[in-house]
């Protein structure tokens, strides 16, 4: 372990992909906080929320990934944060304790035995913490016929390089009673690993976080519903220059990620886009394009009729910066998650689909008013839940 501050934090977050863009963002949130807790509070849909955890600031950080720089340097390699920002905090970035990701092969059983093993040192170092999983690894091809696998022993005889590299982390958090945030498109959600997390009354909740375009297309989307608009197509474009848009270069790590995109317009307005023309006119396209770095831009053409069956059309461009929009994001799926078992809330959470693209459980929350209530009464029933457990 590294020389991580003796006292003990509210929350211990262990993150998968420590070092990637979005990771070390969040290292450096992390770090700044403790510093300028404004700087980040401002951005956190949890501050002011769930006072009986302690202040937002009270957070420490580890993880895993394959590359053997310090998180400061890949910081400085990413890009996304100009060297001022960042660079006050390089000796808390340096505290941080980043363990050496397995390599993906093997069994996935023996994967999660070692990263088990990791959990526990963090947890020795901070036992009064709330620990929670975040999964932050690089998109991957979906699981083919996830069924297959009848229980545990199943996926953890399972060969490590045949399937997402995501599940040994999953597992092993849950097997250690640690809630996960699955903030990827990769779909290890699997019925096997959902039934785990509720036999054990751990939640877990995901996948693919919201960040940008699609948080737009779901706030449009619900509005043009709510206002009796017809959507009769919706083409949208995204361009990045980091290391997720290279990634996504390939149809299989892409495949996922589109298909989340483009299921959920359909499931918000109650209709299949583009019906009147015998085939879908929701088009997502993805294209890496190295000038704009972390930097992303959006646009969308979105195609509409009112009445009569008369067009009318919208624009929207979205210039934004996609570690800076994820990691708050992440941070607040923390609070919630470590809030959710602190109440004795587990399994798969369809309730926090605010803040994500596909909501793993039953009856997600589909419109963005909807969300916005499930949040609100998800809030209640954890806050009604803590209160009375410490009446008793």
């Amino acid at each position: 372990m590294g020389r991580q501050s003796q006292t003990q934090p509210e929350l211990l977050l262990l993150v998968a992909g420590a070092k990637g863009a979005i990771g070390s963002t969040l290292a450096a949130s992390i770090a700044a906080m403790q510093n300028d807790p404004q700087l980040i509070l401002q951005g956190l849909t949890t501050a002011g929320r769930f006072a009986f955890m302690g202040d937002v600031p009270s957070v420490v950080m580890a993880g895993w990934d394959r590359s053997d720089e310090t998180i400061s340097d890949a910081i400085c390699r990413h890009g996304v944060l100009p060297e001022g920002i960042w660079r006050p905090h390089v000796d808390r970035l340096a505290e941080m304790t980043v363990f050496t990701a397995p390599a993906a092969k093997g069994a996935i059983g023996d994967q999660s035995k070692r990263i088990g093993d990791d959990i526990a040192r963090c947890r020795d170092r901070f036992p009064e913490s709330r620990p929670v999983l975040i999964n932050l690894l690089p998109a991957a091809c979906d699981v083919a016929n996830p069924d297959r696998y009848p229980d545990p022993k199943a996926l953890m005889a399972e060969d490590a390089g045949t399937v997402l590299p995501d599940l040994a982390y999953v597992a092993a958090a849950i097997d250690a009673g640690i809630p996960v945030v699955n903030f990827t498109p990769n779909s290890v959600e699997l019925p096997v690993i959902c039934d785990l997390a509720s036999q054990k009354n751990v939640p877990i909740a995901g996948r693919d976080g919201k960040t940008g375009q699609t948080y737009f297309k779901v706030v449009l989307a619900s509005a043009l519903k709510a206002r009796g608009l017809y959507v009769d197509g919706w083409y949208s474009l995204n361009i990045l220059g980091n290391a997720d848009g290279l990634n996504l270069m390939d149809p299989d790590n892409a495949c996922g990620k589109l298909n989340n995109k483009t299921r959920l317009l359909d499931d918000i307005l109650g209709y299949p886009v583009g019906e009147r023309h015998g085939r879908s006119t929701h088009k997502v396209h993805i294209d890496y394009y190295p000038p704009r770095g972390d930097a992303k831009e959006a646009w969308d053409v979105i195609d509409i009729t009112g009445i009569f069956g008369l067009p009318m059309s919208l624009r929207l461009n979205l210039q934004g910066r996609d570690s800076i929009l994820a990691a708050p994001m992440a941070l607040d799926l923390a609070r919630w998650a470590a809030a959710l078992q602190t109440a004795g809330i587990g399994g798969p959470v369809a309730d926090l689909g605010f803040y994500f693209k596909k909501p793993v459980g039953d009856n997600a929350p589909l419109t963005f008013e909807a969300q916005l209530t499930a949040l609100k009464n998800l809030e209640t029933r954890i806050e009604t839940r803590v209160n009375e457990a410490g009446k008793n």
